[in-house]
């Protein structure tokens, strides 16, 4: 009688996410996967690559840019997608507010992310995409633990909780009505913890954003660290400092704190989890402190 190999908890995980990227190829006939050139999105890719190769992927990858996006992000995307040999569609937040005449984002810290709805929409509408692939998870934020690993959204990208299907025994239930679209999370029951432990043991690559660096941070009145940017509108009386900081998430960088670290390596990085108390988004995303609901108000908007 043969033995049953024994997996750890990463490698459940592992095999549970190359499942779910199999069962979009096999359920959806224009898939996509949003890359942002961000740790999650990256480990996607890997999980991808694992799932598909030798062949090539059956989705794009797909990046909406704010314009806002730290260059050093924007570098890393472009080099891995470019090593990989496989399509990257980028679409521009200034395009569509030009195009649809939208308001642009104002004030001290003018992030763009809410506007990103609008140019996610219009390249889900341009590419006639069926599924949208992301590397959201629960332990985020309070909003993202009610969403299903296959998210329903509507004609018009709205997603409502009370419409999400049960999930039972790894079965995902990808049938739309045209028009319709599926949002899938296939690291959803991943931590960030899980997510570096991951990088580690695979040796995965990451831009140099997430590491302990030098860089200049404007000190806002909550006492985070906003990296300096020709995006903000800053006054006379704004206090800049150096300091040594890396970013746990790389969004909107006009909404994206840094964190004060001496860590250079993924196992200091590690070991700063540990003793964290605050989960990413929450200590460094200044735009889903908007509103007690801001994330589940955006979501139901189209949002990602």
């Amino acid at each position: 009688m043969s033995s049953i190999p024994h997996l750890d908890y990463l490698d459940r995980l592992e095999a549970e996410a190359i499942h779910i990227l199999r069962e979009v190829a096999g359920q959806f006939e224009r898939p996509a996967l949003l890359f942002s050139g961000g740790k999650d999105s990256i480990v996607l890719v890997h999980l991808a690559k694992k799932a598909f190769r030798p062949g090539r992927f059956p989705f794009p990858l797909v990046h909406i840019d704010t314009g806002h996006n730290f260059p050093e992000v924007l570098e890393f995307r472009d080099q891995l997608a470019a090593e990989l040999g496989e399509k990257l569609v980028v679409r521009c937040v200034e395009d569509t507010i030009k195009k649809q005449k939208l308001r642009d984002a104002t004030g001290k810290f003018p992030s763009r992310n809410p506007l990103q709805t609008y140019t996610l929409l219009e390249v889900i509408e341009e590419f006639e995409f069926d599924a949208c692939i992301g590397g959201a998870r629960r332990d985020e934020e309070k909003a993202r633990a009610k969403e299903r690993i296959f998210s329903i959204r509507d004609e018009f990208g709205q997603w409502d909780p009370k419409r999400q299907r049960p999930e039972l025994w790894n079965i995902y239930n990808g049938r739309i009505q045209k028009g319709e679209n599926v949002r899938v999370f296939p690291i959803s029951n991943w931590t960030e913890l899980d997510v570096w432990r991951y990088i580690q043991r695979e040796n995965i690559a990451l831009p140099a954003i997430y590491f302990g660096h030098p860089r200049t941070c404007v000190v806002l009145p909550s006492g985070q660290l906003l990296g300096l940017s020709e995006h903000l509108h800053l006054d006379e009386n704004d206090e800049i400092v150096e300091r040594q900081v890396r970013f746990r998430t790389v969004g909107d960088s006009t909404c994206t704190a840094a964190v004060e670290s001496d860590a250079v390596t993924i196992d200091d990085i590690i070991a700063d989890l540990l003793l964290a108390k605050v989960s990413e988004r929450g200590a460094t995303r200044l735009d889903d402190n908007i509103s007690e609901a801001g994330m589940e108000d955006r979501k139901r908007n189209g949002y990602f």
